[in-house]
């Protein structure tokens, strides 16, 4: 354990960002697979339903700098790509 005064802020700073951050990718995560699970139903309205709620989610992840913009825009394309090549 850290002596100084700053450092043991910065490790409580810390645990509270990495609980926020896995926070935030379990909800990307957590909307993603639901995309997929209306994707795998054949509904797709539940599915361009799901997809613009994921959409949402994984870009406010990306404004608070959870993911990089590269890696959000790549999530949101493949979940697009996926609803858009439904039968």
């Amino acid at each position: 354990m850290a002596n100084i005064k700053s450092a043991k802020k910065r490790i409580l700073v810390n645990r509270t960002r990495a609980d926020r951050n896995k926070a935030i990718r379990s909800g990307v995560k957590t909307a993603i697979k639901k995309v997929f699970a209306a994707i795998e139903s054949g509904d797709k309205a539940a599915a361009s339903t799901e997809l613009n709620s994921a959409i949402k989610v994984i870009e406010m992840a990306a404004s608070k700098g959870v993911y990089h913009k590269n890696n959000a825009a790549r999530k949101v394309s493949r979940i697009t790509k996926a609803v858009n090549h439904m039968a």
